[in-house]
């Protein structure tokens, strides 16, 4: 019986199934980050290979399918290929970012549409033809805005204003220097400038981001409403560039920004998904990226829906 090996890699773990043809799972194990961007590429390379091992030891499958972060370019996924082959893991590679894992586990077959808004902000799409929309999702300089580190750096931005007389009043200000356990905000800025906090630990500040904007906080509301409207413009961009804007279409969502299913943001989506994309219907993806993985692993091996269906009643 034929294998797929699944992968789904990520800032924080390593996911990795050996799934049969027949839609069984066999094997499963965890593994630390995987950062080619900070380790390179052969570190990031040897995490899977280290995790694979744990898992089914040294049998290759005869298909490994990578949907891990960091290959956000055709030369990274080639990158990143290449390092699996000189591993052995698999008889055949496919590489490509998370997103297409998270399209994959949410919608019903392979094509539609992805958002995922976690602490960064991307996008995908594929036609049922096999086209595919997706953007570089290197940060501000290809353009991206939001995710959980942008919307709390945002935040931080408006409480100094407010603070410092600079912009309006807002809840904002209360509640970065409440969370931090300081008597201002200036002194949250200081800690950051000095290393004494950790930048990262900004993206504690987005649960009461969307708090103060639920009891009325203007500038807060902003936030999530510029924040609604970035996640729309992005499907609506991926639908545009595959011609689906007037064809039914799965937009799955993911991440945990739209994972907490917040009142006021599914509100604020659901207005303009109707206005901007009536043919799109929203889905919040419930399994794991590496489900999504395996899936198309499935897809590739020509596996049975029976097969797929197994699978996902696995996780």
């Amino acid at each position: 019986m034929r294998t797929v090996l699944a992968v789904d890699g990520g800032n924080s773990k390593t996911d990795v199934a050996l799934v049969s043809a027949d839609g069984e799972v066999l094997a499963h194990a965890r593994g630390g980050p995987f950062v080619p961007q900070s380790a390179g590429v052969a570190a990031a390379a040897d995490t899977v290979a280290e995790t694979v091992r744990q898992a089914v030891g040294e049998s290759p499958a005869d298909l490994l399918v990578a949907y891990v972060a960091g290959a956000d370019l055709p030369d990274e996924e080639a990158a990143l290929a290449a390092e699996f082959e000189a591993r052995g893991l698999a008889r055949s590679v496919v590489v490509a970012n998370d997103t297409f894992a998270l399209l994959r586990a949410g919608a019903s077959g392979p094509w539609g549409v992805a958002v995922v808004c976690g602490a960064g902000i991307n996008a995908v799409g594929v036609s049922p033809e096999g086209e595919v929309a997706r953007f570089p999702s290197l940060g501000k300089i290809s353009g991206d805005w939001g995710g959980g580190i942008g919307l709390a750096e945002e935040a931080l931005w408006h409480a100094v204003r407010a603070e410092d007389g600079r912009g309006p009043h807002t809840g904002l200000a209360a509640l970065v220097a409440a969370h931090f356990g300081a008597d201002t905000v200036e002194a949250v800025v200081l800690d950051l400038h000095f290393g004494r906090l950790d930048a990262l630990r900004l993206l504690e500040l987005t649960t009461g981001l969307f708090e103060v904007a639920a009891a009325g906080d203007e500038v807060a509301a902003g936030l999530v409403t510029r924040m609604a409207d970035e996640i729309v413009t992005m499907a609506e961009v991926c639908l545009r560039r595959l011609d689906l804007l007037d064809t039914p279409t799965e937009v799955v969502l993911g991440g945990g920004i739209l994972r907490a299913q917040d009142p006021l943001l599914v509100a604020l989506l659901e207005e303009r998904f109707t206005a901007r994309t009536p043919q799109a219907k929203t889905v919040v993806a419930e399994l794991p990226p590496i489900v999504g993985a395996a899936l198309s692993g499935l897809d590739r091996l020509g596996a049975s829906e029976e097969a797929k269906l197994r699978l996902r009643g696995r996780f």
